[in-house]
C-alpha cells in the first residue's frame, strides 16, 4: 500500500497540483473506507484490485470528484459526476461573505442562480437551519444531482429546485441571493481536467467572460429583499467590470478576496 500509493504521487504529479491527496482518496475510494481510516489503519494493506483502474482515469485528467463521486464543500459533502461543475473552494467564499453580511439577523429566502448540484444553496441552508431557497439552473443534469444532494442532507422539504434561465420568470423577493455563473473567456486555456470534462455552459461566458453577468445583473434589484444581499462569484480580474454593472443597476459594491488572496467575490446591497 505504501509503495503503491508513493508510485502514484509521483505519476500524478506530473500534472497535478495535489498528487499525495489524490492518490490517497482514490486509494480510499477503492477500499470504499473514508481517507481518514485509510491513514489511520490501512496503511499496510494490499492494493485492492480495484485501485489501478481508478489511478489510470486520474491520469487521463479525469477530475478526481467524477471518480469518487463526492466532494466536500463548506460543511457539507455533495453528490457530483459528469455533467456539474466540480464545487471548488474559492466559491466558499461567497458564503464568508454571506456569513459576515448576516451576523444579526439570518436570511429567511436564499436564492442559488446557477446552482449546478446544489452547491451554493445547500451549503447555505446548512448554515442557516430556518431559511428555505430556491436553486435555478438550466441542466436538467445538474439539477438531478440538486435534488439528490437535498435529499440526502435532509434538505428536500427546505430547497426546490428548478430549471431555468438566470432569473427569469422569478417574481419572489429573496434576502441572499447567491450566484457562480460561467466567467470564463472562450479563449482562456483551462487545465485538462476542466476543459475536457467539466460542462462548458458552466464555463465559458464569451470572448471576455462577462456574457452571463450582462444578463444577470439587471435582475438582481427586484429580486433583493431590503436589507439583503446579492453576492457573485467572479474571475480574479473582473472585479472591476462586474462591479462597475451592479454600480450601473444602483448597488452598493463590495470585494471579497479568496483565501489566496484573489479577488473573488462582489457583494451587492441596496443603496442606503
Amino acid at each position: 500500500m505504501r509503495a503503491a500509493l508513493v508510485s502514484a504521487t509521483a505519476a500524478l504529479a506530473t500534472f497535478s497540483e495535489t498528487p499525495r491527496l489524490d492518490a490517497e482518496l482514490l486509494m480510499a475510494h477503492a477500499l470504499a473506507i473514508p481517507r481518514e481510516r485509510l491513514l489511520l489503519y490501512a496503511l499496510d494493506a494490499a492494493v485492492p484490485d480495484t485501485f489501478a483502474p481508478l489511478l489510470a482515469r486520474r491520469l487521463a485528467h479525469e477530475p478526481i470528484a467524477y471518480i469518487t463521486g463526492t466532494r466536500g464543500f463548506w460543511t457539507i459533502e455533495l453528490a457530483v459526476g459528469p455533467g456539474v461543475l466540480v464545487p471548488r473552494a474559492d466559491s466558499e467564499t461567497l458564503l464568508d461573505a454571506a456569513v459576515d453580511h448576516f451576523a444579526k439577523r439570518p436570511p429567511v429566502r436564499i436564492l442559488d442562480l446557477g446552482t449546478g448540484p446544489g452547491t451554493l444553496l445547500l451549503a447555505a441552508l446548512a448554515e442557516w437551519p430556518a431559511a428555505t431557497g430556491v436553486g435555478i439552473d438550466q441542466s436538467d443534469v445538474a439539477l438531478g444531482f440538486a435534488r439528490t444532494n437535498a435529499a440526502t442532507l435532509g434538505m428536500a422539504e427546505r430547497a426546490s429546485f428548478v430549471r431555468g434561465d438566470w432569473a427569469d420568470g422569478i417574481d419572489a423577493t429573496f434576502d441572499l441571493i447567491l450566484a457562480n455563473p460561467p466567467y470564463i473567456g472562450t479563449v482562456e486555456h483551462l487545465p485538462r481536467e476542466v476543459a475536457e470534462h467539466e460542462p462548458g455552459a458552466a464555463l465559458f461566458a464569451g470572448a471576455d467572460g462577462l456574457a452571463d453577468y450582462r444578463r444577470l445583473v439587471p435582475q438582481l434589484g427586484a429580486l433583493l429583499a431590503p436589507g439583503g444581499a446579492a453576492i457573485l462569484e467572479i474571475g480574479a480580474t473582473q472585479a472591476d467590470a462586474v462591479g462597475a454593472l451592479l454600480g450601473q443597476e444602483g448597488f452598493d459594491v463590495a470585494l471579497r478576496h479568496d483565501l489566496g488572496g484573489n479577488p473573488r467575490a462582489l457583494i451587492a446591497t441596496h443603496a442606503a
